[in-house]
């Protein structure tokens, strides 16, 4: 997944919130918003450049990074949970492989931005009405964001072995951990695992409780959906099918593979707890997050291709894998028939030589000053799309994460 590639490996957007306004509740009486990203002219520049010229945007909804203390109060449940999976009492019979459970959270579960997390937390915060911001709420909150990071790790897991990456958060990817290999799956299993083990615990009696399960399995189930498809466009131990390369299945590969998850999921678990149910609802969150999303990708593509290793935490593997990016999608809409010929014979390759002259070309072909025109064109247009949802859900929630990823550099 690079692939789910390290799909928030620095969603730095968590925020300390400062405004907790109550939500107002029923129907959104808005042009339906189909999700989108910008669109390349033929020129090469973004279609909707002139549209965002000509409206007057709001001053950006701004927020602080998450605080210590918040961090420290979500790290502080860690124990809770590995104590409430791995309790030897549960299954007295098999202490060793308890203990292996254990090894395998305190690995893979920290050593993230934990942003998906507290994004839980956070968000209940501005959607919910005040009589419901308790301390118990917002622990079962942190609960759910710990089902997050697990779902994320099992995820990584399975990434990184599929990928062959070799480092993940600074440390040695988990599979290539003494030696694990493709053993190393059946631990990623046993995360997934984990996330519904907890929901039963803290949550089968909670009105909410089947939608949590219901959106769970639906997130997974599109995610190795849009991993499916991403990795049809380069099946193992074969050559890219550059042919498969196009704006429109990339779109698809991000949106399943990536955006629903990291970008949807914590707000929508984030208002089930809210007592927000409304599909309405739902789907107008779900629109705007889907965006922000895809455009979260892009910038997660170029900053692989581009990106500091030392802030990113992560070396650039998607040329060498053959991955279908926003960069080499461009590349090949605007390459002549010679810098195809470059892209067919390098891109895929992991020899260094190789993806340098593809890195080249991208510089050649100008995709960095694209790449900016991109980020500031579509920033501007989710907040527009933002700002046309008029009832109903807190903006503050779409416009601080919108926010903390406009030029991120991690």
């Amino acid at each position: 997944m690079s692939g789910l590639r390290t799909a928030w490996r620095g969603w730095a957007w968590v925020g300390q919130l400062v405004t907790h306004a109550r939500p107002v509740r029923g129907h959104l009486s808005i042009p339906s918003i189909a999700p989108k990203t910008t669109s390349w002219t033929s020129q090469n520049q973004p279609c909707h450049l002139s549209t965002v010229a000509s409206v007057n945007l709001p001053p950006a909804k701004t927020g602080h990074a998450a605080s210590q203390d918040e961090q420290r109060e979500f790290l502080s449940l860690l124990p809770d949970i590995v104590r409430e999976l791995t309790e030897v009492g549960m299954h007295s019979d098999i202490p060793e492989a308890q203990k292996w459970f254990a090894k395998v959270l305190q690995y893979n579960a920290v050593g993230g931005k934990m942003n998906r997390g507290l994004a839980v937390s956070l968000s209940f915060k501005l959607l919910a009405t005040q009589d419901l911001i308790t301390p118990e709420n917002l622990r079962l909150a942190h609960i759910l964001g710990w089902c997050i990071e697990l779902l994320q790790s099992f995820f990584l897991i399975a990434d990184d072995i599929i990928d062959g990456s070799e480092m993940r958060r600074g440390k040695p990817t988990w599979y290539r951990n003494e030696d694990l290999g493709v053993s190393a799956f059946n631990d990623a299993i046993l995360l997934e695992a984990g996330i519904y083990k907890l929901l039963q615990k803290y949550f089968q009696d909670a009105p909410y409780y089947l939608d949590l399960l219901e959106l769970f399995h639906e997130m997974t189930l599109k995610t190795a959906l849009g991993q499916a498809l991403d990795l049809l466009s380069c099946p193992k131990g074969q050559r890219p099918i550059l042919s498969k390369f196009t704006m429109e299945r990339y779109n698809a590969i991000v949106k399943y593979k990536t955006a629903y998850y990291s970008f949807y999921l914590p707000v929508a678990l984030s208002m089930y707890m809210a007592g927000i149910t409304d599909r309405e609802l739902h789907r107008q969150a779900r629109t705007i997050l889907v965006e922000m999303g895809q455009f979260y990708q892009v910038q997660d593509d170029y900053l692989d291709c581009f990106g500091d290793s030392s802030v990113t935490g992560k070396v650039g593997t998607d040329i060498g894998a053959g991955k279908c990016t926003w960069l080499s999608v461009v590349a090949l809409q605007r390459a002549s028939p010679s810098q195809r010929h470059l892209m067919e014979e390098h891109y895929g390759r992991l020899e260094q030589e190789s993806v340098d002259k593809v890195k080249a070309l991208y510089r050649e072909l100008g995709l960095p000053a694209t790449y900016r025109a991109y980020e500031d064109s579509t920033s501007s247009m989710i907040r527009i799309h933002i700002q046309q949802i008029s009832r109903g859900l807190n903006h503050n929630v779409f416009f601080t994460f919108l926010d903390k990823i406009h030029k991120r550099s991690r």
